[in-house]
């Protein structure tokens, strides 16, 4: 009895250890802005090896110092349900999981904003099971742990905008020259359309991709009223039609499709038909599968 309470005793600090080591404590994130992420560590990991001497590009800023606009672009762009969920979009993962199946390989997106950010803040950019359970499980927490408008300021803050730049400050500089509080609609679109591919796509370049698919969130800001332009700055609204993907300015895989940002694959197919739309919807497609809905 005593060799099996001793037993009990010497694992309970054990299995603490490994479950601590295995997922992270999210709660200290509640007032504690992380100085170092996951994906940081794992470029700077790929630039050593390269030989390629380069320095992450990042500066914390607070929610009140970002944009309006850039909030409300990346939440159309990356998970317009974002308010209401509690971490997952059942039906996005439904979809991800059935083009899985349909070919055969673990690859399709389906991930939501609280999602995004585990996977930033504590995991590194591959694709197993083991992987997908973490990253659940830490999602599940964070969602408890934070509120909605905290994990949208860590995710601003420390998401990849590009080669070696992280966070929405850091892009907004390198990209247009200006604080991420100084950000207009159109350059917050632009900023929101690169997020799925940070590394091919250029949010202050003439990619035709990008200039079309931000048009589209720029117009679902205005219609949503977000957004008030003065009668020159209105913009025809592409339809989704219009953006398809033949459009697409990026490297394309063997079959044509566009390469995935974390595995250099191709990106999941996004040519499936999405949430079927009500009256008055608009849906944009992203290259990982998911859709918002306007």
């Amino acid at each position: 009895m005593k060799k099996a309470l001793y037993a009990v005793l010497i694992s309970l600090p054990i299995l603490s250890i490994l479950y601590l080591a295995f997922f992270p404590d999210v709660s200290r994130l509640e007032k504690e802005n992380p100085k170092k992420t996951a994906m940081m560590e794992h470029r700077e990991a790929e630039w050593k090896a390269s030989g390629r001497k380069m320095k992450v590009r990042h500066k914390w800023v607070p929610y009140s110092r970002i944009s309006p606009h850039i909030v409300k672009a990346v939440i159309i762009a990356e998970d317009d349900k974002f308010w209401s969920h509690e971490g997952f979009d059942l039906e996005a993962m439904q979809k991800a999981l059935e083009k899985d199946l349909k070919a055969r390989k673990f690859k399709a997106g389906g991930s939501t904003i609280s999602q995004q950010l585990a996977k930033n803040l504590f995991l590194k950019p591959t694709k197993s099971p083991i992987r997908k359970i973490r990253e659940a499980i830490i999602t599940w927490r964070l969602e408890r742990a934070l509120k909605k408008r905290r994990i949208l300021e860590l995710y601003l803050n420390v998401a990849e905008w590009g080669e070696g730049i992280f966070g929405v400050e850091a892009a907004s500089r390198h990209h247009f020259g200006k604080s991420a509080a100084e950000l207009t609609p159109m350059e917050a679109a632009r900023l929101a359309v690169v997020l799925p591919n940070p590394r091919r796509l250029s949010a202050s370049g003439t990619q035709r991709y990008v200039e079309k698919r931000a048009n589209v969130i720029y117009n679902i800001m205005v219609k949503r009223g977000f957004v008030v332009p003065e009668f020159e700055e209105l913009r025809p609204g592409p339809t989704e039609e219009a953006i398809g993907p033949d459009a697409v300015q990026v490297e394309e895989g063997p079959s044509g499709a566009p390469l995935d940002a974390e595995t250099g694959g191709e990106a999941a197919d996004t040519s499936a038909p999405g949430p079927e739309p009500g009256p008055e919807q608009q849906t944009i497609d992203r290259p990982d599968g998911i859709q918002a809905i306007e």
